[in-house]
């Protein structure tokens, strides 16, 4: 961390990943001038859930760190699985526990096992440059700063901290059932596609964690040219709009790319390849000027429109 927070916290589920994480936090930051609390997230969804929630509180007081406790009411939305509601649940109630008492920092214990899983399932659902660099070891969300401080780390070496804590200590982290249930996504390649690829290329987390590292490179230096491509186009003091002749003089890959970066920095959600290609094409296709006719593309809560030779995005009414 480039700054030292008086106070951060853990994300502790009461399994061996987040506990581990909260032991050696416990160890390691009064040395560097900071309190640690526990956040513990009670979803409800297992019959062991309260069992789950008293376990963590009992680490909490061995180690002698405050535990504070958020219940949430997972709901799915429309076209949203059950494990993306939990995850949108966890983190707002993170941020709701971080914004309560005053904690800006939030540890999670993300491994390289978890990395490499997210780099193949983001693989397998053809998301883009940025969604393969998977984890970032330093996230934003909510005005939380989330730290994974474990992504170069292997889980067996976790697990063995958890066996040695257990034998000095007789508590036991929890064992969340859906982690093995392969109806779940993420578990079926945990426990049916990981095995296969242990059993053929040892070391292939590593390898997908450090593919990670290298795309999270790339997007970098793909923002940085966008970012650069995006002031030459004239852009209104709000970048709400840009010129469009300017604009169709960069290339057609730097084209794609600075739109995108354009519409993330005005909050529209990205389109998908189908959209994304159909709004390029209109944009090629209109008159410098943009007189001919009025563009009007509708993307997900927001409006694209061409008027008087720009380009305009405006949340819809």
């Amino acid at each position: 961390m480039p700054e030292h927070p008086r106070r951060i916290a853990v994300a502790f589920s009461g399994g061996a990943d987040s506990a581990m994480l909260a032991v050696h936090a416990a160890a390691v930051a009064p040395a560097l001038g900071m309190d640690v609390a526990l956040f513990h997230v009670h979803h409800g969804l297992q019959a062991d859930a309260d069992a789950w929630a008293q376990q963590a509180r009992a680490l909490g007081a061995m180690l002698s760190l405050p535990l504070f406790e958020a219940r949430v009411q997972v709901e799915q939305a429309a076209g949203k699985g059950i494990e993306a509601a939990a995850r949108d649940a966890r983190y707002a109630a993170l941020a709701r526990l971080a914004h309560e008492h005053g904690i800006g920092h939030v540890l999670l214990a993300h491994h390289r096992n978890d990395q490499a899983e997210t780099v193949l399932l983001r693989l397998l659902r053809g998301t883009g440059l940025a969604g393969m660099a998977a984890m970032a070891q330093r996230s934003q969300r909510d005005g939380v700063a989330y730290l994974r401080p474990w992504l170069d780390q292997e889980r067996a070496a976790i697990l063995l901290a958890a066996d040695a804590v257990q034998a000095a200590s007789g508590w036991r982290p929890v064992q969340d059932p859906t982690n093995a249930d392969p109806r779940y996504t993420r578990a079926a390649l945990r426990e049916l596609l990981a095995p296969a690829l242990d059993a053929r290329w040892p070391g292939w987390r590593g390898i997908v964690a450090r593919h990670a590292r290298h795309m999270a490179e790339a997007a970098e230096i793909l923002d940085e040219v966008a970012r650069e491509d995006f002031l030459k186009l004239d852009p209104s003091p709000d970048g709400a709009s840009f010129s469009l002749q300017a604009w169709r003089g960069l290339s057609p890959a730097r084209q794609a790319q600075v739109l995108r970066h354009w519409l993330e920095m005005n909050g529209a959600r990205m389109p998908t390849d189908a959209r994304m290609a159909d709004l390029l094409r209109q944009l090629r296709g209109l008159h410098s000027l943009g007189h001919d006719r009025q563009l009007r593309v509708e993307q997900a809560g927001h409006v694209i429109r061409c008027h008087r030779g720009r380009v305009w995005v405006e949340s819809r009414a």
